[in-house]
């Protein structure tokens, strides 16, 4: 049987500001109802697989783990990756995973940030792959080329397998001019490089330990130490000796060496959703080639994709503008320009800008948490805490805190008091009082979290007992 892994690393800067290093791109809801983590796993319905495993930065497990149980998604193990060390290294911890529960399944590795418009071709072409894998070979996914396009790796085939739709693969392209990229076109013996395979997982291993011993050694020593939260099905490896990792990617470190791979065309409607361009082309547009998401008006406006999380947009006599606004951060690009995004990055990142890291709104391991005021000497969050959720055990120095329940129901511990506060009630933390809250119900708390004082900085949380 198939195991899926899915691998939902990267920090995410290209769809900047609505992806953050906290929220990459596969955690957002960039073409349907569900973000493209749920896709992915929901785009299986159909196949004969294991429940996934997914592959995730430490950084990233509640988001997670919350998206799953948002929509009751069935899944193994979440394997958290204390540090990125790319692709050859992270199947090579979900192949000694798997080989561990499941003696040698077949292992399919799909990114969790990928558009795929049809799932049955899709599956098509897995089925077609699947006696090759069966057979020791290491199959890829090419993806056939609707144009000339300079921001993907090319694959270029060998000679066909037996008259089947496969081939062997005669050399993997790293990201060519547009000159070069005409001429793949053009040849028909070129496939983009999607990134998503299909191998047993000893055979990975038994590949990958023959030309990077170094790699395979350095995940055997840290699967060696596993710690296991059985409540979110976490596992987190030994930190240490994964920092010790080579980081290296599956095809440098396999794919490109091994004579035993195989390429298999991929026409699916797939798409990487790299940039802001790319979202508009996988979106359906209006009549003038305008993609509007939230509260937007447009007036002689044309090839736009504009995105507001909650303020009124307008937009009027432009064209191949993308904007996007999010809570703390507005967007203005030209589409041809979208790659440009990285310079906001930089820009951000060089003068110690939370922007590139945090989104106003974030998650945490209890719900969530939305600065909707931020003043030098007081802070007004919008705070959501799940059924069952609740904060450490804590105390601050510096500030006081002010509690108003919205709806739902609040336990508040106040040193040695427990009680109950429900709708429009509220409660006052002075500074230096032990305090802890708790969703006892069946419903979400919302509540105001009014904080002020003389320093409002993280660093004065003394947890005095964690539950995550």
């Amino acid at each position: 049987m198939i195991l899926p892994v899915v691998m939902a690393g990267g920090t995410g800067s290209r769809l900047w500001p609505m992806s953050r290093e906290t929220y990459p791109k596969q955690f957002l809801r960039l073409s349907g109802e569900l973000s493209m983590l749920q896709e992915t796993i929901v785009r299986l319905n159909g196949l004969d697989t294991h429940a996934p495993l997914l592959i995730c930065n430490e950084q990233h497990r509640f988001l997670a783990a919350e998206q799953l149980r948002q929509i009751d998604l069935p899944h193994s193990d979440i394997i958290l990756e204390p540090v990125g060390r790319n692709t050859a290294p992270a199947i090579a911890l979900a192949a000694l995973q798997a080989v561990k529960n499941n003696d040698d399944p077949l292992l399919l590795v799909l990114a969790a940030d990928h558009v795929i418009e049809d799932k049955n071709a899709f599956h098509d072409v897995i089925k077609k792959a699947l006696p090759y894998a069966h057979d020791g070979k290491l199959c890829i996914f090419g993806i056939v080329p609707t144009a000339a396009e300079t921001g993907y790796g090319y694959i270029q085939r060998g000679e066909m397998y037996n008259d089947t739709p496969a081939f062997g693969v005669q050399r993997f392209v790293e990201k060519p001019n547009l000159e070069t990229a005409n001429e793949y076109f053009v040849s028909g013996e070129y496939y983009w490089n999607s990134g998503m395979f299909l191998f047993k997982a000893k055979r990975y291993l038994e590949e990958l330990g023959k030309f990077r011993p170094d790699i395979l050694e350095a995940c055997n020593k840290s699967m060696s130490k596993l710690n296991r939260d059985n409540s979110q099905d976490f596992i987190r490896i030994d930190t240490e000796q994964f920092r010790t990792c080579p980081e290296e990617s599956i095809d440098y470190a396999v794919m490109e060496k091994t004579s035993d791979a195989v390429v298999i065309p991929l026409d699916a409607g797939w798409n990487d959703v790299g940039s802001w361009s790319a979202l508009w082309e996988v979106n359906s547009r209006d009549e003038r080639g305008n993609c509007l998401t939230g509260d937007v008006f447009v007036s002689d406006a044309e090839n736009c994709y504009i995105n507001t999380d909650d303020t009124f947009v307008a937009a009027i006599g432009v064209e191949n503008l993308v904007i996007v606004n999010t809570k703390d951060a507005v967007l203005i690009i030209d589409k041809t320009k979208v790659q440009d995004v990285k310079k906001v990055i930089q820009h951000l990142k060089v003068h110690n800008r939370k922007e590139f890291r945090l989104h106003r709104e974030s998650y945490r391991p209890w719900g969530r948490h939305d600065e909707v005021v931020t003043a030098p000497r007081y802070h007004v969050n919008r705070v959501t805490v799940k059924p069952g959720g609740k904060f450490s055990l804590q105390k601050h120095l510096h500030r006081a805190e002010h509690w108003v329940v919205l709806s739902g129901t609040a336990e508040v511990t106040l040193d040695d008091r427990v009680f109950l506060l429900t709708e429009n009630q509220s409660t006052f933390i002075p500074p230096g009082v032990v305090h802890m809250l708790e969703n006892p119900g069946k419903i979400p708390l919302e509540l105001l979290e009014i904080e002020s004082g003389s320093y409002l900085g993280d660093d004065d949380i003394i947890r005095l007992k964690a539950h995550y």
